[in-house]
């Protein structure tokens, strides 16, 4: 079985959780079948794996506009596919493209939903409505959809009611735990000066709303002052975002000492050393259909202190591998009550870096639950086992 694997992200242009998910999902699946994959961006070395720009002709126009001008190239080279399989919205419109003219099944990955990124319309303006568009079209369509949480099928169903159920199925992301694993080397953390005698909290993710890292900002103004905090975060998604944490950080810099902010992408080796000596890692996200970075810090040994949002509550198991903080959010996904979600962030933060002991336990048990349960090789097999169903001829 040849399987078209359709994302905007993949080795080394990878900037989120999807892309994450594509690359090992592919590495995976190649143990399975014949897998290619089509991405965004320059060109790849990688055999079978094709990388494509926009096209010329729309240089100067939107930006999604011009991810699905991407997408219409993509769709053309999926000829001879018996299945195509997209992640994200950048690539659902490639999908679809592909299972129209060729008349293969559609699987679609949703690692986040349209209708509940709302911000997006700052990024994107018109745009906005066009990727919600290309996602609705084509998770309407599809033959199956996979939701990387049940979180994530909830938010399907909800906000698209026409989609029956029974074609929405559950299969987690994963992480590979012999890549991810303690690093007791930190030669990093002294290369981005952070003091390795010192406590530190760690935050790993992109400068987006749905990251909530201005929360964390005014969340750490009540932390532990004895303690560091180490921010791994770049990409913003505008440059209104990027301002506001840029001031945030400079505000709590004056304030107290010890506020890393490492800007660039890291390779992973110095992520995964900066997570295993983090006394806590913290995810603040307002919207995580499931979040990888959790999963990675957990594999690394490090207590997690997250929002109860989306499916982060299936991967944190609140109390034995890190501490859940409620959130009351309106219509736009931003908590009710910025103040007391701060707080409660700060609470819990605060209760593990002043328990050492309790921190060091919940990372153990988190490295424990990252391998009986979020296995890429399992993952993959359910995959396949998916794809098998939808290409089968049927009886009769």
């Amino acid at each position: 079985m040849r399987v078209d694997l359709l994302s905007r992200e993949y080795p080394p242009e990878v900037y989120g959780g999807a892309g994450v998910h594509v690359e090992y999902l592919a590495r995976e699946l190649r143990r399975l079948a014949d897998v290619r994959v089509r991405c965004f961006g320059a060109p790849r070395e990688e055999p079978g794996v094709r990388a494509y720009t926009v096209p010329a002709g729309l240089s100067g126009a939107n930006a999604a506009l011009q991810v699905l001008g991407v997408d219409v190239e993509m769709a053309a080279g999926c000829a001879g596919a018996d299945l195509v399989h997209s992640h994200t919205w950048y690539a659902n419109f490639a999908g679809h493209l592909a299972k129209m003219l060729y008349g293969v099944p559609h699987v679609v990955t949703t690692h986040s939903l349209e209708p509940l990124r709302p911000w997006k319309a700052e990024q994107l303006g018109g745009g906005y409505t066009l990727s919600s568009w290309a996602e609705r079209t084509a998770l309407q369509a599809a033959d199956a959809i996979i939701a990387v949480s049940e979180g994530m099928r909830r938010d399907v169903l909800t906000a698209y009611p026409e989609i029956s159920p029974d074609r929405v199925r559950v299969i987690h992301n994963g992480i590979d735990t012999g890549e991810y694993a303690p690093s007791r080397g930190t030669e990093a953390l002294v290369q981005h000066g952070i003091d390795p005698a010192v406590p530190y909290v760690v935050f790993v993710g992109r400068i987006t709303r749905q990251k909530g890292l201005v929360h964390l900002l005014h969340a750490a103004r009540s932390f532990d002052p004895a303690a560091q905090l180490v921010l791994c975060a770049g990409a913003p998604d505008t440059p209104e975002i990027a301002e506001e944490v840029t001031a945030l950080v400079r505000e709590l810099s004056a304030s107290r000492k010890g506020v890393v902010w490492i800007s660039e992408m890291l390779p992973r080796p110095e992520v995964i050393q900066i997570l295993t000596h983090a006394t806590v890692f913290v995810c603040p996200s307002v919207y995580e259909p499931m979040g990888i970075v959790n999963l990675e810090a957990m594999a690394c040994e490090t207590a997690v202190v997250a929002t109860a949002t989306g499916g982060i509550p299936e991967v944190v198991a609140d109390g034995e591998t890190g501490l859940l903080v409620p959130i009351d959010q309106g219509g736009d996904g931003e908590p009710c009550d910025p103040e007391a979600f701060a707080a409660a962030l700060a609470e819990r933060v605060n209760t593990l870096l002043g328990d050492p002991r309790l921190a060091a336990a919940m990372g153990e048990a988190g490295r424990v639950r990252a391998i009986e349960h979020f296995s890429w090789r399992r993952i993959a097999e359910r995959t396949r086992e998916l794809y098998a169903s939808l290409t089968r001829p049927s009886s009769g």
